[in-house]
C-alpha cells in the first residue's frame, strides 16, 4: 500500500517513521522545504517529496498515486486539503484539526466512497474513541470529562510550557469560544475560564481550563453534561490571558511603520523560540476520559488515564508520540479491513466497535502509551 504523509513536522515525521517500519507500507514524506525532511534524515525507507499543497489542484494531483493519505498539514489548510484529497477519491486520515464543520464533508465522502477519518490524534481522537465506546458500553450515561494537554517535563521560566503544534494552532484554542454540554444544552463560554486545579501523578498539580476540545461529540454523543479542559502547569492562565486581554491575539491588522501587521501573526512570531518543541527537550501527554453513569442498574464511573514520556531511544517527543500514533494505528486498522464503513468519519463512531478499540488499545500499548481502565461502582 502507498501511503503519503502531507506535512513533516513533530507529528507528521511520527507518522511516517512509524509506518515505515513494516514492509508492507510504501511511505513518502511531503513538504514544501526540502529542509523540512531534517527528522527523516536517516530514515531512506521512508521517500521524500517536495510539493506545493497550497492549491487544491495541487494536493489532488500530488495524491491520485498514492491508496491512502494522512493530512498532518497546519489547520488553516486542512478543510481545503481534506476535501481535495476526497475528492481525488483517497482515504484519507486527518489530524490538521481544521476549525471548520467536518460534516460539511459528508456527502463528498459518500459520493467518492472513500474512508476519511477525521481529527485523529490524541484529543480530538483517542479522547472521542475512547468516550465513543464508555457510552456504548454503559446503559446510561450522565456525565463525560476529559481532560489533556502537553507539557515540558523540565518547567522553565517564563512560560513553562513547549508546543508539539505550530503556535497559531496553539493560540487559537485560546481564542476560540468553548463549547460544551450543560443540561443537555450547548452552551459556550470563553476560552481559559473555569479553571481547576488538578493532581495528575508523576506531572503533579496542574491546572485545567475551558477549550473547544468537545469538537464533533457535541453533536454526535447525546450525554447531558459533557466538558473538555486542556492543562498546563499551574500559572499558564494567567500569562495568557494577559496577552489576550492585552490585544496580541487580535486578527485585526494594526499599522507599525507603515506596514499593516496582524498582532497574531506578531505574537506567533516571538512566541515560536520560546514554545518551540526543540530536539532533547522532554516532554509529557497527560490525559484523562471519565464517564459516569449506569451500568446493570448500579452507578459506576469509568476512567482511562494515561501519562506518556518524550522516548529517548527514539529521541520522539509525547506529544508527537500520542497524536501521531493514533493516526498511524487507525491507518493501519483501516488498511486491514478492521474498520471498513465508508463516508466521513468522526473518532467517536470508531469507539462505538468494541473490535476496533481493542485493536487501538493493544497497538498503543505496544508503542507504550498505555490507556489505563479503572472502575469505580
Amino acid at each position: 500500500m502507498k501511503i503519503c504523509v502531507l506535512g513533516t513536522g513533530l507529528v507528521g515525521s511520527a507518522i511516517s517513521m512509524d509506518l515505515a517500519k513494516e514492509n508492507k507500507f510504501e511511505v513518502t514524506a511531503v513538504d514544501y522545504n526540502e529542509n523540512q525532511f531534517a527528522k527523516l534524515a536517516n530514515h531512506a525507507e521512508i521517500a521524500k517529496k517536495v510539493a506545493d499543497l497550497s492549491t487544491s489542484e495541487g494536493v489532488k494531483n500530488f495524491v491520485k498515486d498514492f491508496d491512502f493519505v494522512i493530512n498532518a498539514l497546519p489547520s488553516d489548510m486542512g478543510f481545503n486539503t481534506t476535501k481535495a484529497v476526497i475528492e481525488a477519491g483517497r482515504n484519507v486520515i486527518d489530524i490538521s484539526f481544521f476549525e471548520e464543520d467536518p460534516f460539511q464533508l459528508s456527502e463528498l465522502a459518500k459520493e467518492m466512497n472513500v474512508t476519511a477519518i477525521v481529527d485523529c490524534g490524541i484529543a480530538p481522537g483517542m479522547s472521542n474513541i475512547l468516550t465513543g465506546y464508555l457510552v456504548n458500553i454503559l446503559d446510561k450515561t450522565s456525565k463525560i470529562r476529559i481532560y489533556v494537554g502537553g507539557i515540558p517535563e523540565k518547567k522553565v521560566l517564563p512560560w513553562e510550557y513547549k508546543a508539539g503544534f505550530a503556535p497559531e494552532d496553539v493560540i487559537n484554542e485560546y481564542v476560540r469560544p468553548a463549547r460544551f454540554v450543560e443540561n443537555g444544552e450547548i452552551v459556550t463560554r470563553p476560552a481559559l475560564t473555569e479553571p481547576e486545579l488538578i493532581e495528575f501523578g508523576e506531572a503533579g498539580m496542574l491546572e485545567a481550563f475551558n477549550t473547544d476540545g468537545l469538537r464533533s461529540l457535541i453533536y454526535t454523543i447525546k450525554v447531558p453534561d459533557m466538558k473538555e479542559q486542556t492543562l498546563r502547569y499551574k500559572g499558564h492562565i494567567e500569562k495568557i490571558q494577559l496577552l489576550k486581554d492585552s490585544g496580541f491575539f487580535s486578527e485585526e491588522e494594526i499599522m507599525i511603520n507603515g506596514s499593516k501587521i496582524r498582532p497574531i501573526d506578531f505574537t506567533s512570531k516571538i512566541l515560536f523560540p520560546h514554545w518551540e518543541m526543540k530536539n532533547g527537550v522532554k516532554d509529557l501527554t497527560v490525559f484523562k476520559v471519565e464517564a459516569t453513569g449506569v451500568k446493570n442498574d448500579k452507578s459506576v464511573r469509568y476512567t482511562y488515564d494515561m501519562i506518556d514520556k518524550y522516548d529517548e531511544v527514539s529521541n520522539i517527543h509525547s506529544m508527537a508520540r500520542t497524536t501521531g500514533y493514533t493516526a498511524a494505528v487507525v491507518t493501519r486498522m483501516v488498511s486491514e479491513g478492521v474498520f471498513s464503513t465508508k463516508g466521513l468519519i468522526v473518532p467517536e463512531e470508531i469507539g462505538k466497535d468494541t473490535k476496533c478499540v481493542e485493536y487501538i488499545l493493544n497497538a498503543m500499548r505496544e508503542r507504550g502509551i498505555d490507556f489505563q481502565l479503572k472502575i469505580a461502582i
